[in-house]
């Protein structure tokens, strides 16, 4: 019956209590029985005022919320539409008394002003009631019979969460507090519910009420509190649920209300970063934008987010028709006809550069971000000729009709592994920077790259890998005990990316803050406790030994590099890199991938 009433029925209601404000209000105001003489202009002040009333309740949308869910923003919305009012009917009802010559209205001055109150109670009044039945109807802060929860986070999530406890009738848990490590809040009541402790007093806490299960509302928390939270909670034996973190709600795979299991990338998480995505979509917008390697994880993402941007047109390019064949879905920005219209898929080869100067001509780009690339460590080590002609070749390729078409800006996704490179796939990447680098000096155009580690949730990633190891019952292999590398979540490295191509000035190398690097021990354990079994009893970690080309820990900066700060403090950059470029560099280079379509693998190894 609640979720029945409509905005129509305030309407009707508003219509009864408005005419008797002022009649009230002069009664407030006068002795009773009042002078007859002031009927007249009790009359006239309804017929004005209540329209008046109205039409400001309706222009401030009153009658368009849904008042069972109000909150502090509709109080607000009430205290605004009645003063706005009350402001009009005030400076009417002065002005008509002080005419002397529209009509006669003979009441005290004071009436607009305890009408005002009045209006301001018996409309808040009813609204709010409605807000407060369907708290009851939800169960409030009654006793329930499900689990009995403890919440992690005493903040604006925390409240969301309880919020939604105490207000729906289809969740019967029951909230016996939070925990915080705000020694403000200690002690207090958050929505008539205490702060029981610190996070420290968890496992006291979960034995001392019984708690049942654990749910982390804290969306912007770094990873160590995640983990410390998390390990707490496993050694009282309660399950744990956890609010998305900051990354997975700006990329829209999950929204604010959804609560899931705890996942490897929540023990990761770093601190919220400030994107300033102003400057990003000031520069994409409008523009035709091409990126490569656009069914890959980094590229896929990159679209998503560049849709979001409003650009004229984007181009996305790739060999495996599989993954662009799904890319329109995961760009949540456009649908149906604006998506065909500004959405185009391009099934090419980097290295054909007879179709890619076709397309050039066709597109027309003012921005290419360029992630197209073999990346695969072992892989590209058995595969030399072909990590050089993809990676090497058809960035050339790519820059030399970038340049010929006077193309605005250039983004090179670059790789941590281009640092001191000792294998196959380090060394392509690390001469895509040299050639970024010196077309950039060649053009004077922002032509950059960007530097970062690997990516959670990405093809290939080791996570996945461990996840499809644990499902078979085990053993986990990972080739060293010592290997570590640095991580970030796919939208965090291309929101980053994004940054980084709206500070471009010519010749610059970005390297992206990666934080501290992980161990992929650590990771492993992780996922095996996650999976609610124990490291060598259920699962075992096995160790291969490491694999051709791969080293114990990676570097973000070359020796001789000197990075510098820029206006984003999650983005270092290393300056003018041309400048140590050979002066045979362009000989070489014509040598090397001649020799790797050649299949001449020994002298393309010693060239490279």
């Amino acid at each position: 019956m609640l979720s029945q009433f409509r905005n129509r029925y305030f309407i009707v209601l508003d219509l009864i209590f408005l005419i008797l404000t002022p009649v009230v209000s002069l009664a407030l105001r006068v002795d009773l029985p009042w002078d007859i003489h002031f009927n007249r202009g009790l009359i006239y002040y309804v017929i004005f005022s209540v329209p008046i009333k109205i039409f400001v309740f309706y222009i401030f949308g009153f009658y368009k919320r849904l008042w069972r869910y109000a909150s502090v923003d509709a109080i607000f919305s009430i205290l605004w539409g009645v003063g706005a009012a009350s402001v009009v009917i005030t400076g009417l009802f002065f002005f008509i008394i002080g005419s002397g010559y529209l009509v006669e209205i003979l009441l005290p001055r004071s009436i607009p002003l305890i009408d005002s109150m009045l209006t301001l109670i018996v409309t808040g009044g009813t609204r709010l009631s409605l807000r407060m039945v369907q708290y009851q109807a939800g169960g409030g802060h009654s006793h329930r019979e499900g689990k009995r929860v403890l919440i992690a986070g005493a903040g604006d999530a925390g409240q969301m969460v309880a919020r939604e406890m105490h207000s729906s009738k289809y969740i019967q848990d029951n909230l016996v507090g939070f925990v915080d490590d705000d020694p403000i809040k200690i002690g207090a009541l958050l929505l008539n519910s205490p702060v029981l402790g610190s996070l420290d007093q968890i496992p006291m806490l979960v034995e001392k009420h019984q708690i049942d299960e654990l749910i982390i509302a804290m969306p912007t928390a770094p990873g160590d509190v995640i983990r410390k939270v998390k390990g707490l909670a496993d050694g009282s034996g309660v399950s744990i649920k956890i609010l998305p973190g900051f990354f997975e709600l700006i990329s829209g795979e999950v929204t604010v209300n959804q609560l899931r299991e705890v996942q490897v990338g929540d023990l990761l998480r770093r601190q919220q970063v400030n994107f300033g995505s102003d400057r990003v979509k000031e520069l994409l917008r409008g523009k035709r934008v091409l990126v490569t390697g656009a069914g890959g994880s980094i590229g896929s993402e990159l679209c998503s987010q560049i849709s979001q941007c409003d650009p004229d047109r984007l181009f996305a390019l790739g060999h495996g028709e599989n993954s662009l064949f799904i890319l329109p879905s995961k760009i949540t920005a456009w649908t149906g006809d604006a998506k065909t219209e500004k959405l185009n898929i391009i099934i090419a080869d980097i290295r054909d550069q007879d179709r890619l100067e076709h397309l050039f001509q066709w597109i027309k780009p003012d921005i290419i971000f360029h992630a197209a690339a073999h990346k695969h460590v072992p892989l590209m080590e058995q595969n030399l000729e072909d990590a050089i002609t993809n990676n090497i070749l058809g960035t050339k390729i790519l820059l030399d009709l970038s340049k010929a078409s006077n193309v605005e800006r250039f983004v090179y996704i670059s790789t941590d592994k281009a640092v001191e490179p000792i294998n196959i796939m380090g060394m392509t990447k690390k001469i895509g920077e040299m050639m970024v680098s010196q077309t950039a000096a060649e053009t004077g155009h922002p032509y950059v790259s960007v530097r970062f580690g690997n990516v959670l949730g990405s093809r290939g990633s080791v996570v996945p890998f461990f996840k499809d190891q644990i499902a078979a019952g085990g053993p986990i292999t990972i080739t060293h005990p010592d290997v570590e590398r640095f991580f970030m979540t796919i939208p965090e490295a291309v929101q980053l990316v994004l940054q980084a191509s709206a500070l471009g000035s010519a010749d610059d190398i970005y390297v992206l803050d990666m934080g501290e690097q992980i161990k992929i021990r650590d990771l492993a354990v992780e996922l095996i406790q996650l999976s609610g079994l124990e490291v060598d009893e259920d699962i075992e970690i096995e160790y291969t030994g490491l694999r051709p080309g791969e080293k114990i820990s990676e570097e973000l900066f070359n020796s001789g590099e000197d990075p510098l700060s820029t206006d984003h403090e999650k983005i270092r950059v290393v300056m003018n890199n041309s400048v140590n470029l050979p002066e045979t560099f362009d000989q070489d280079l014509e040598l090397l991938i001649d020799l790797a379509r050649e299949g001449n693998t020994n002298q393309a190894r010693e060239k490279l």
